[in-house]
């Protein structure tokens, strides 16, 4: 007879501290020890973790009004600008948003770089943060000028709200071309001399539910160190399987979410300003993800190890954009945590651009909470978009006139 469980049933176990919950890592062994069916009678939910570099994010602020009153035209917190065309008060600050005497403005690739990211996290911290405003003025606000220090608890309002965050799969960068290249997958050396890599593998939430059966629109999740929500997909969701030129399959890749969450709620150590040389700065997000243990199907999907997921190897270099990621062909996890893997035949260093050491402590943060009777599931009121649905991918490229 099929197992079949429910969100309510799950979460009555949980109220009643009888749930059984495995990190991802985990329940790895518990399937090869017990099998399929037994582990999926046994387990109630799964925890995932991810800690990357994630730069479709950023945060909305209200100030609150100042007297006499300003509608806030440009806005800037520590010299970096936030948009505030939304209303009188409201601004987002993006992460990856310069100061604009940034060196880079001026195409100098310079180093250490101070960003949106690093606000947030410097709010975070509770460090007093300059804020600046212009205005045009008009009757009912009058002010044309604002200068100020503000922490987070000035602040009426900051909802963490990030557009595209926890991708399914990411590439492993590599460079082919003949110099040193400065990109958002870091400083890769010319001639394969290095490769990154950005996943959790194993851990990564979207790559224990790949076709999306239980993660949507209102999932409950671990978000920079307190509690968030899964919005909608993320942008750029065009979940797929991955497939060399042969035919053959590589797994899932593609999706993406859109999270938010109350900045307020959140720690510092779990949302970090990051910089990389030479291409920009960013924010380190964490997120972890609960996946309910509803059928076989579902334990199927996070009992996947590091050996059986793949990242496509893609050139950085010269050719980026040209090729196609199978081109250099595709390194499973455990062959990138080794520290090595051959690209053209040659042997080349491997290092990740997200920790595992950290999306292992969120999985087991996550797993705390929710045995602690602290953290209940939400059941989607949506469920995402899956390649299983047979949707196309539409992904457009800009062309100029």
């Amino acid at each position: 007879m099929a197992i079949e469980k429910t969100y309510a049933e799950i979460n009555e176990k949980i109220k009643s501290g009888k749930a059984v919950v495995l990190t991802a890592e985990e329940v790895i062994g518990l399937v090869e020890e017990k099998g399929l069916t037994e582990a999926t009678r046994q387990v109630d939910v799964v925890t995932t973790g991810t800690f990357a570099p994630m730069c479709s994010s950023g945060v909305f602020l209200n100030f609150g009004h100042s007297k006499p009153k300003m509608k806030m035209q440009k806005v800037w917190l520590n010299g970096v600008p936030a948009y505030s065309g939304i209303a009188a008060v409201d601004a987002y600050l993006g992460a990856t948003e310069l100061p604009e005497d940034d060196p880079c403005n001026n195409n100098y690739p310079g180093e250490f770089r101070y960003g949106g990211g690093h606000v947030i996290q410097d709010l975070l911290m509770g460090k007093k943060v300059k804020l600046e405003a212009t205005s045009y003025g008009t009757d009912c606000y009058p002010r044309r000028e604002l200068e100020t220090y503000i922490n987070l608890d000035d602040i009426n309002e900051a909802t963490l709200f990030n557009p595209r965050n926890s991708y399914q799969n990411y590439n492993c960068g590599v460079n082919l071309s003949n110099r040193v290249i400065y990109t958002y997958m870091g400083v890769l050396k010319p001639n394969l001399g290095n490769a990154h890599y950005c996943s959790a593998g194993q851990l990564s939430p979207l790559l224990n539910d790949p076709y999306f059966l239980t993660i949507g629109m209102g999932t409950k999740i671990f978000l920079g160190g307190g509690i968030g929500y899964v919005a909608w997909n993320g942008t750029q969701h065009f979940p797929e399987i991955q497939k060399d030129a042969a035919g053959n399959s590589y797994g899932p890749s593609g999706g993406t979410l859109s999270v938010v969450g109350d900045l307020k709620q959140m720690e510092a150590n779990w949302l970090l300003g990051t910089s990389f040389l030479g291409y920009g700065a960013t924010l380190s997000v964490s997120i972890g993800i609960p996946i309910p243990i509803l059928n076989e199907e579902v334990m199927r999907c996070v009992s996947v190890s590091d050996r059986d997921l793949y990242a496509p190897i893609v050139d950085y270099g010269e050719a980026y954009g040209q090729r196609l990621p199978s081109d250099l062909g595709f390194a499973s996890y455990a062959e990138l945590k080794s520290g090595t893997i051959t690209v053209n035949g040659k042997k080349i260093p491997t290092a990740p651009l997200s920790s595992y050491p950290k999306a292992r402590e969120i999985a087991a943060i996550l797993k705390e909470w929710i045995c602690k009777g602290d953290f209940l599931l939400t059941e989607p009121v949506k469920l995402l978009p899956s390649y299983r649905d047979g949707i196309q991918s539409k992904k457009l490229e800009i062309r100029g006139l």
